[in-house]
């Protein structure tokens, strides 16, 4: 009877697990709407607000740089507020944000509202890992976090193209309202299922910081920045280089992105799995995985199945090593966690940046179809830095063990 009631409460607490992480995952899916949506929408909204594509296009760099930029600041100020109580914060500021961009009578007004939004992104991603994260047990981390961030992911093969179909046949302003929604959905699901959790000590301000300045830790932020660099030097031109190249028309490529996102999807689920098994063997298998799908992509690309092929598995290495990396930092940070896993948003929206740059200079430069081996070589980096720190650390764990023997 007792085995029995101890069996029946676990599958309580499983279920209850399961509904915080769903609630959680709301809340990304939300985050991933507002993030990306704006991409189909530029033409609708420059000639809404009267202005020019290129400055309706500073509103999605100027996302980037308030999540890179304004994130840490926002998590460090608010680090004593109890974990739930700041989850529903940031989506009472990101309903806020959207609420605005659906009534904004100008681009400035606009671009306000875009940057308040974007302050919620890598703190309710920093914050919401760690709660993820705490729901489950230790040898489960890696997937829960997966899970929270399997909205991101989801966004970009459900949510963007239905917001951009709402926007596009109901005003850009519905986008956002639809946005706004999915936001207030999420907030009653966190104020809802997602339990009051016991604050951390989280020590100063000063203390927080230099918890996050360990060199190895600095190190992993710049190998997360690198991968993304590597993935946002080809994905952001990848419409160009299926069209120019391999000979896609236009509207194939939005399916193709679609199944781009069902692999982004699959591999953050198996990553995440991965990472609970074997943590940094995964980090630097994926990493070389995604070089050598990058360096065939390079020949692939000339072949439409071929490239299809690539893509998809592309997509899936690429976010299968998220998860892991993100535990990887909270795990160098322990005194930090929120801080740590919200400043490796900061450094992959620096690394998205970069890519972007690196990838225009490449195609001015050198040739379009240079993307991809360009790619493999920024995450051949990070792979490189990844293993020589494995091996260092391995080495002293060798040395202390000799040592205490």
């Amino acid at each position: 009877m007792a085995l029995s009631q101890r069996t029946t409460k676990k599958q309580v607490n499983k279920e209850k697990s399961s509904i915080s992480l769903l609630s959680l995952t709301a809340g990304s899916f939300a985050i991933g709407m507002t993030e990306f949506v704006i991409m189909g929408l530029l033409p609708n909204v420059a000639e809404d607000l009267d202005v020019s594509i290129s400055s309706a296009g500073q509103l999605i760099t100027m996302y980037a740089l308030g999540v890179a930029v304004g994130a840490p600041i926002l998590t460090v100020l608010t680090h004593r507020i109890p974990q739930k109580k700041l989850l529903c914060l940031l989506m009472v500021l990101f309903i806020l944000g959207n609420g605005i961009s659906v009534f904004a009578p100008n681009y400035a007004i606009l671009m306000a509202a875009r940057m308040i939004t974007a302050l919620t992104h890598g703190t309710f991603f920093g914050v919401g890992a760690v709660v993820a994260s705490s729901l489950v047990s230790p040898d489960k981390r890696a997937a829960a976090v997966s899970i929270m961030m399997a909205g991101l992911t989801i966004a970009n093969i459900i949510g963007v193209p239905l917001g951009t179909f709402i926007g596009q046949h109901m005003g850009w302003r519905s986008s956002f309202g639809s946005i706004a929604i999915m936001g207030i959905i999420a907030l009653i699901g966190i104020l809802i299922f997602v339990p009051n959790m016991r604050q951390e000590n989280t020590g100063s301000i000063t203390g927080q910081i230099t918890a996050l300045l360990k060199p190895k830790l600095l190190l992993y932020l710049l190998i997360g920045a690198l991968g993304n660099a590597g993935l946002f030097t080809v994905f952001t031109y990848i419409t160009p280089l299926l069209t120019q190249i391999t000979g896609f028309a236009e509207y194939h490529v939005t399916w193709i992105l679609v199944l781009f996102g069902c692999g982004v999807t699959i591999g953050n689920i198996v990553g995440g799995k991965l990472a609970d098994w074997k943590l940094m063997p995964s980090i630097l298998g994926l990493y070389l995985t995604i070089c050598i799908i990058l360096t065939l992509f390079t020949f692939t690309v000339n072949s439409p199945i071929s490239a299809v092929i690539t893509i998809f598995l592309w997509g899936a290495a690429s976010f299968a090593v998220f998860p892991g990396l993100q535990v990887r930092v909270m795990n160098l940070a322990q005194n930090a966690p929120a801080l740590a896993s919200t400043s490796s948003h900061s450094a992959g929206n620096l690394g998205n940046a970069a890519g972007a740059f690196i990838g225009g200079w490449v195609i001015t430069h050198l040739d379009i179809t240079s993307l991809p081996w360009v790619g493999a070589l920024l995450v051949g980096l990070g792979l490189i830095l990844g293993i020589g720190s494995y091996i260092a650390e391995r080495k002293v764990q060798q040395s202390q063990k000799g040592y205490s023997i």
